[in-house]
């Protein structure tokens, strides 16, 4: 049980954890940045610094999802990969990413806005509220596969 748990702890939750904070900053970027034009990842400046900035974190992005899924290729070659916990790990990486987004990049740091508009809070609330049920959710698929996986018959095939 202990060898098991520190093998989960140490390669799944990273694995997901890097995978869904890589992919959540991605559909960010993607969606809020580059689709709907609502900001850039520094809106303190000009455009030009604000395209730069975005291609930055796009790039930094892609390198936590990579790095994600060779540590999930690891994973399989082992016969370590555990899918619910794996998939915890995912909500919670992306979660925390988004609030940390929601919270210190738009608020404390103020570095850019969800959208610019008047009435923002209800964006931010929105936001912000998913983060928690992400995060949430990905706690409880932890913690669940933690206590199912006594018996070893978690692992994904």
């Amino acid at each position: 049980m202990k060898l098991w748990r520190r093998k989960f702890l140490s390669r799944n939750l990273w694995s997901g954890i890097f995978f869904g904070l890589g992919l959540v900053a991605f559909l960010d970027e993607a969606i809020f940045h580059q689709i709907l034009h609502w900001h850039h990842f520094y809106d303190k400046s000009t455009l030009s610094i604000g395209l730069i900035s975005d291609g930055l974190f796009h790039a930094l992005s892609w390198f936590a999802t990579i790095g994600g899924l060779f540590l999930l290729a690891d994973l399989r070659r082992r016969n370590e990969f555990v899918l619910k916990g794996w998939i915890g790990a995912v909500l919670l990486g992306g979660g925390a990413f988004q609030l940390y987004d929601g919270l210190i990049q738009h608020k404390l740091m103020k570095i850019h806005q969800i959208r610019y508009v008047e009435n923002v809070i209800i964006y931010d609330l929105i936001w912000n509220f998913i983060a928690i049920i992400m995060i949430l959710s990905g706690l409880l698929l932890i913690i669940k596969t933690g206590k199912s996986s006594r018996g070893a018959t978690d692992h994904a095939q």
